[in-house]
């Protein structure tokens, strides 16, 4: 493939790639579609901050004028941020329309993947990956994101599932799509917004560099796909785990009363828990975001070890 036609690399992003330098591919919906403006550019920013200080190279990923951008300035993460849910959610099935229309979009969890894997970066942090929604035995509304874990080699730092999914039944199927789940530091699987979601941590690491050895071991024996690294939120910023629950219940309820369905659904869950919450969700969010590009930035050094 002619990588060049398709993708566009930052300076600093080319340039850590051309030295050898660990990269961390950060995804643009959060930007996008995850909070409100300034709020949302302020804490890209930050979270690149965050990986710089790590030692590695943030890349923030986006489709921009036709191409995938690896790295953005900070004018475009400012352009994208005001333009807010404006952008197109990007995942693997709308990526050849977007190029190809020049749109704007912001990548998924799965859009991130494949690009990272296209520029050769191996780590990716996020805040939480997509899922089985709750009630998908009947609706089959399962994210994309699962999917790709499956087929593409990079390993996704999250705070667990997005904690407006059905938990349990996405560990399952990622247990049946054969993709590791690795807890960081912890026995039981993380709940996004609280460190404990009731479900047990199949595989508990306590270093980066552990999980590092994990990954390059299973990349080493030819097992394509990625990985989710599980970080619980830092226990200072957990928020309480039945005022999370309540407006989960509360804004699935409005949602279904109102026909919100599809792509709209995350995005218009994260504001009203946001609304109902009083704005603690939106400050653990973004905590749990700059907990999960540390440790992305600390595994992508020892995976360059």
């Amino acid at each position: 493939m002619d990588l060049e036609k398709y993708v566009v690399f930052s300076a600093e992003a080319g340039s850590a790639r051309q030295n050898g330098r660990p990269l961390v591919a950060l995804e643009s919906t959060i930007i996008s579609h995850g909070m409100p403006y300034p709020e949302n550019v302020r804490t890209a920013l930050a979270v690149e901050d965050v990986v710089r200080a790590g030692g590695a190279v943030p890349a923030t990923i986006a489709i921009l004028d036709g191409k995938i951008n690896i790295g953005l300035a900070r004018a475009q993460i400012d352009d994208l941020g005001r333009k807010g849910q404006g952008a197109l959610k990007v995942s693997r099935r709308d990526l050849p329309a977007a190029l190809a229309k020049r749109t704007t979009g912001a990548t998924t969890v799965a859009g991130t993947m494949i690009a990272a894997q296209l520029a050769g970066i191996e780590v990716f942090a996020t805040g939480g990956i997509g899922g089985a929604h709750r009630g998908a035995q009947a609706s089959f509304d399962i994210s994309a994101d699962l999917s790709e874990l499956a087929r593409t080699s990079v390993a996704v730092v999250c705070a667990g599932v997005k904690a407006i999914l059905d938990i349990g039944l996405t560990l399952e199927l990622l247990e049946t799509l054969g993709v590791p789940v690795l807890t960081y530091g912890a026995d039981e699987f993380p709940a996004f917004y609280a460190r404990g979601s009731g479900f047990r941590a199949e595989c508990r690491c306590d270093t980066p560099a552990e999980i590092a050895l994990a990954l390059r071991a299973k990349w080493d024996l030819g097992l394509a796909g990625g990985a989710v690294i599980a970080n619980p939120v830092p226990a200072e910023f957990e928020a309480d785990p039945k005022l999370i629950n309540d407006a989960i219940a509360l804004a699935l309820a409005e949602a279904a009363k109102l026909g919100v369905t599809g792509k709209r659904i995350t995005p218009y869950l994260l504001e009203k828990i946001a609304h109902v919450t009083g704005g603690r969700s939106l400050e653990t969010n973004i905590a749990l975001i700059k907990n999960n590009a540390a440790l992305a930035a600390a595994i992508a050094c020892a995976l360059r070890r």
